[in-house]
């Protein structure tokens, strides 16, 4: 379902926690798919069960999933209605750096540095 390159030099948890919301984006985990364990994630990926349950709680701080308690973690409505928010913000964004004359690619960079300083 997922994999993990252990050379990369993203971390772990950011490299899963990257293709599950993109996994929700393009909606191939629909709302109200039900994730798989954090034990069970953990062991199908040879991560740490720590790892694991970090993603889950960045995806649950974002909107995307919530966790039900002992009956999971599920994706979340609330989850597509935050990418629609994000879309309709970078179009937003789009338009600014247009209208101020700035070429897209200063305009990607500064939208990067913006992200990254929020990581």
């Amino acid at each position: 379902m997922f994999v993990i390159e252990a050379e990369s030099a993203v971390p772990p948890y950011e490299q899963l926690r990257l293709q599950v919301a993109a996994r929700i984006r393009d909606r191939s985990l629909a709302v109200g798919t039900r994730l798989p364990t954090i034990r069970a994630l953990a062991a199908e990926l040879g991560l740490a069960v720590n790892t694991v349950a970090r993603t889950y709680r960045e995806l649950e701080d974002a909107g995307l999933i919530e966790t039900r308690g002992r009956a999971g973690s599920y994706v979340t409505a609330a989850g597509q209605a935050a990418l629609e928010r994000v879309r309709r913000a970078a179009e937003e964004y789009a338009a600014v750096v247009a209208a101020s004359g700035i070429e897209a690619p200063e305009g990607l960079r500064i939208a990067e540095a913006a992200l990254t300083r929020k990581s």
